[in-house]
């Protein structure tokens, strides 16, 4: 038997999700290793081969937050020393940065380290103007200087960063030539390679990031390769990236700065593929796991896309904190995220006050019911409150202990001032809010109203709030699919190969022609497919017809900022649609206002073959029949149902449904349906 393997690889657990030529679908849990994270990769592997031994693997996707975790100084995977090629005057450029402050009060607040010593910023005589046009010759003794220099400070990886290198990358393109030259072994990016857009500071930001984590990702990607091939498993290695598209793990290994968000986008676009399947096409896609939750939106079937973030940038209020992290220029899952999962801690704080997060218990030493420490968390609360099984979870084959859960929220009852019951059920109304605002941030924020949208919730924890979310926002429908605790490696087997290529325009949108528009896009697409050619000749059986989308950058002229709309194939029509964009985003338009087009993009995507899948649910081990929940201020005797085993009648609530994975907590108005595999919420109200 053939099979396709997707491992995603998340702070508490690492899921595979594996599916035959016949579409069967085969899943199953190992413990995360932090500290190791192709070890919990291989484990999980080796178990899959354990109980399939005469599988042939044909194709094995991963999803992986090593970029993310370099970046943010994890031990064991430590930065090297990194130099910047730049035009002379420019060294300080990455340092100086945007007056951007991510704690706008406080006095005291510091700015990430850069990541590049001023003594490796390497100064070089050139000039190019915003045209293009050579204005001062690049000098090629300067560069055999900063060579000199690269010796003998021992760097491994160099960025090169000239300005206006996205008009005119010649400059670049000869010192990459040079310092390769003398320096083979040394890891190098241009910037005009990884991010043609004008901008120097972020281009410069994006450049830097690539080059300091490509030799930590291509230490892990030949790792893994080796473990996979030790296992006896020859199929290609392939990645997700930031933007939801899988490329092969040698492009990534060059190019790192691509999947620094890799692991949160998976679910996104599994909710993308379920959504196209049941007919839905206005999503809300809700992830609760172990350590965060996450919040994408998926609108007339398209996953909704930013094209900059801040890697390794702190979180305030679910929204990115402008100026704590570092910039980096490539498309990626809109997603808004919380210190919000089953593992968040649960304290008290300076005030003798009930808080939750950010921090978390992991996977080790995990929530107090573990059994390894008595830290209360999310998962606690929901064991005390009776909405988990209180002897083990996962499908009953992992125990736990219920009585280190209650002592545990008994002590910090205490602290608190309530009683248990009281400081339990705080912990969850104070979760359920922190997520409730990160829903509204993709939607509200984002000018879409989000009772329009049916909410997909997934990981080991949102089926349990999933319905307290969705009443706080006047959400009616709710879907959980199959298997929801390892739902986001089922996207890893169904995201497509995907490509992004960008044009640098920069002119006034009634300037440009149509004719020229439509060479420019071209052209992109040529790009965008040359790109994912090996992949699709060597796994061309696992691939459909490849499909385009086109988008264009603009601005009313004298605006520092862009939003990106769909290409339309007149000037005319794009004009009007950046006009509409803009009036959804900000609540008006100015149409009187001349628009200016910046950028170009082209995103080549070439889909799974469409397979009949179907989930193989693992049975629930000595279900109980009913269970005394706390729900709305008192003890409530209600049913527990196992999902392999539910009626076809449809469920009233309340009611619970366990599975080896999840938990469905089914409130008071509330019923559910199954229907194709995924369960059906609605409210009755």
């Amino acid at each position: 038997m053939r099979f396709q393997i997707g491992i995603d690889v998340g702070g508490t657990f690492t899921d595979l999700v594996a599916i035959d030529q016949d579409g069967s679908i085969a899943t199953l849990k190992v413990p995360s290793t932090p500290a190791e994270p192709a070890k919990a990769v291989l484990d999980a592997l080796k178990a899959f081969q354990a109980q399939h031994p005469d599988a042939e693997i044909a194709m094995l996707c991963h999803s992986t937050t090593i970029a993310t975790n370099a970046l943010l100084g994890q031990v064991g995977l430590e930065l090297p020393r990194v130099a910047l090629i730049t035009t002379a005057g420019f060294r300080d450029l990455i340092e100086i940065g945007r007056q951007n402050r991510s704690e706008l009060y406080n006095l005291f607040v510091e700015r990430p380290r850069s990541l590049v010593k001023r003594d490796d910023r390497l100064c070089i005589r050139e000039r190019i103007d915003h045209r293009g046009d050579i204005l001062l010759e690049l000098n090629e003794d300067d560069v055999r200087a900063a060579i000199n220099q690269l010796k003998a400070a021992n760097i491994h990886a160099v960025a090169i960063g000239f300005l206006n290198s996205y008009t005119n990358a010649d400059h670049e393109r000869r010192t990459a030539a040079l310092v390769a030259d003398a320096l083979p072994e040394i890891s190098l990016t241009q910037s005009a390679e990884v991010n043609p857009e004008y901008r120097e500071y972020e281009r410069f930001s994006t450049a830097v990031v690539n080059a300091a984590l490509s030799p930590i990702v291509g230490r892990y990607v030949n790792a893994l390769r080796e473990g996979v091939a030790d296992q006896g498993i020859r199929a290609p290695l392939y990645v997700m990236q930031s933007h939801g598209g899988m490329r092969d793990a040698s492009d990534v290994a060059a190019a790192p700065a691509t999947i620094i968000e890799s692991g949160p986008g998976s679910g996104v676009i599994a909710a993308a593929a379920l959504a196209k399947r049941r007919g839905i096409k206005h999503v809300l896609s809700f992830d609760m796991g172990g350590t965060t939750a996450k919040a994408g939106t998926i609108i007339d079937g398209r996953v909704q896309l930013a094209h900059e973030f801040e890697a390794a940038g702190s979180v305030h209020g679910g929204r990115p904190a402008k100026g704590s992290g570092y910039p980096v220029r490539f498309p990626l899952i809109d997603l808004a995220e919380a210190s919000a999962g089953g593992g968040t801690i649960a304290s008290a704080n300076d005030a003798r006050a009930l808080q939750v997060g950010p921090q978390s218990a992991g996977a080790d030493p995990g929530p107090a019911c573990y059994g390894k420490a008595d830290l209360v968390t999310v998962t606690d609360a929901n064991v005390v409150l009776g909405r988990l099984r209180n002897d083990a979870l996962l499908g009953g084959t992992f125990p736990i202990e219920a009585k280190r859960s209650q002592s545990a929220i008994a002590a910090l009852a205490a602290k608190v001032g309530l009683s248990p019951l009281e400081t339990a059920a705080g912990i969850i109304r104070l979760v359920d809010n922190e997520m409730a605002k990160i829903l509204r941030i993709v939607t509200v924020e984002r000018g879409q109203d989000p009772r329009g949208f049916t909410l997909f919730a997934f990981g080991g924890n949102g089926p349990l709030h999933a319905c307290a979310i969705a009443e706080d926002l006047d959400i009616r429908s709710v879907v959980v699919p199959p298997s929801p605790g390892l739902f986001s490696a089922f996207g890893l087997i169904v995201a497509p190969l995907q490509s992004a290529v960008v044009m640098p325009i920069m002119q006034p949108a009634m300037q440009c022609q149509d004719a020229e528009l439509r060479d420019s896009f071209k052209e992109l697409r040529k790009r965008a497919i040359e790109q994912l050619r090996p992949q699709i000749a060597r796994d061309s059986a696992a691939f459909e017809s490849e499909a385009f989308t086109e988008t264009i950058d603009a601005r009313y002229e004298g605006q520092s900022y862009e939003l990106s709309v769909l290409a339309k194939p007149t000037i005319t029509e794009n004009v009007a649609a950046f006009h509409h964009a803009h009036a959804e985003a900000y609540g008006y338009s100015v149409e009187s206002e001349p628009v200016e087009f910046v950028n170009l993009r082209v995103r080549a995507s070439v889909p799974r073959k469409t397979l009949a899948y179907r989930f193989q649910l693992h049975p629930v081990q000595k279900p109980a029949d009913r269970r005394r929940v706390w729900l709305d201020g008192d003890w409530r005797d209600v049913p527990v149902l196992s999902r392999d085993r539910l009626p076809k009648r449809g469920i009233k609530g309340p009611a619970i449904i366990d599975e080896y994975d999840g938990t469905t907590l089914i409130p008071q108005d509330w019923s559910a349906t199954l229907e194709d595999d995924s369960l059906h919420l609605q409210c009755d109200r």
